[in-house]
């Protein structure tokens, strides 16, 4: 087994303070690894990161066959809970005849701020719309009712999810070792790294009009590519970086320090996580593999927020630079 590579440095004062060590590859249109750092076999959680493979069965069954193509970016969602997402959530289970009570992924105090001062100042709680995961839930809960599942859609042997790990083992090419619980309570199954680039280059060459996963998966990534605001929210990575691309890139974080991306026009797919589970390090190498793939420019706004960051005291001075580490990317 390979040890994980340093991806990410942060440097202050003319020293090395903090490493960040992952593991990251690019895949091919035939699942193939045509670029790897660290352990292409490292077995990962790939929490979030995985939506849009959690989504195929919603799509492939035909019980989605009616989602806006803003419902299929909002279904692959991490978001903010900002009122943009939690009204079309709601939305969506007023169409099915459900509520928020149907969900089973749990309440969450919105990462929007706006939408967090408004339940503050009307004295509120957060409701499971505000999970950032209900976009999702709302997905699990329309294919129960097309397979006629009991209300607890997210216990490992429901039809649901069972449906949900036979796709996500076959676009992974592996069988997963097994399944931990998600911050939204849903089963998350583990796959190496190698797996869950694999599964995004599946996405990358998918085609329109295809046999029904190969449609499904298409209609999912172009649904991410033209509401990238529904993917993640005003501030986030995965929208910024996608509007720099032009719509033309999938990516999509994960807890934990995973990325995904697809990118459609080289027909590739990258996966990685960043083993100390930090977030800046993620967002680092992600865009370090992007710009190395020239789907993103080093030099947009978006970029230069997230690669090659400057830290700055409270007072405004230059303190550190976190950098991408020589020899990745």
């Amino acid at each position: 087994m390979t040890d994980p590579v340093a991806i990410a440095e942060l440097w202050r004062g003319g020293q090395l303070e903090s490493t960040h060590l992952g593991h990251a590859v690019i895949c091919g249109a035939d699942g193939s690894v045509e670029a790897a750092w660290g352990d292409p076999a490292a077995v990962i959680f790939p929490r979030s990161s995985c939506k849009m493979v959690q989504a195929l069965p919603l799509l492939e069954s035909g019980a989605g066959r009616d989602l806006t193509v803003k419902q299929r970016g909002l279904v692959c969602a991490s978001h903010n809970g900002a009122a943009i997402h939690t009204e079309a959530v709601g939305a969506w289970l007023a169409e099915l005849g459900l509520g928020e009570a149907d969900l089973r992924c749990g309440p969450q105090e919105p990462g929007d701020r706006p939408e967090r001062d408004r339940l503050i100042k009307t004295d509120n709680s957060p409701c499971q719309l505000h999970n950032n995961c209900s976009g999702k839930h709302a997905g699990f809960l329309m294919l129960n009712k097309h397979m006629g599942g009991h209300a607890d859609y997210i216990e490992a042997d429901h039809p649901v999810q069972m449906a949900v790990k036979a796709a996500f083992e076959e676009v992974t090419g592996e069988t997963s070792a097994g399944f931990g619980i998600d911050g939204c309570s849903a089963p998350n199954y583990s796959t190496s790294v190698q797996g869950l680039g694999r599964a995004m280059a599946f996405f990358a060459t998918a085609q329109e009009g295809g046999d029904a996963r190969q449609d499904a998966a298409y209609k999912l990534s172009r649904g991410m590519m033209a509401y990238p605001e529904m993917v993640a929210g005003e501030g986030r990575a995965c929208t910024e970086l996608m509007r720099a691309m032009g719509g033309k890139v999938v990516i999509k974080t994960g807890a934990e320090a995973v990325f995904t991306a697809i990118i459609p026009e080289l027909k590739k797919g990258i996966a990685l996580k960043v083993t100390d589970g930090g977030t800046r390090g993620a967002e680092l190498a992600i865009c370090a593999l992007l710009v190395r793939l020239e789907v993103l420019d080093a030099d947009h706004p978006a970029t230069r927020k997230y690669l090659n960051t400057v830290e700055r005291s409270r007072r405004g001075f230059e303190a550190g630079t976190l950098r991408v580490a020589p020899g990745f990317a």
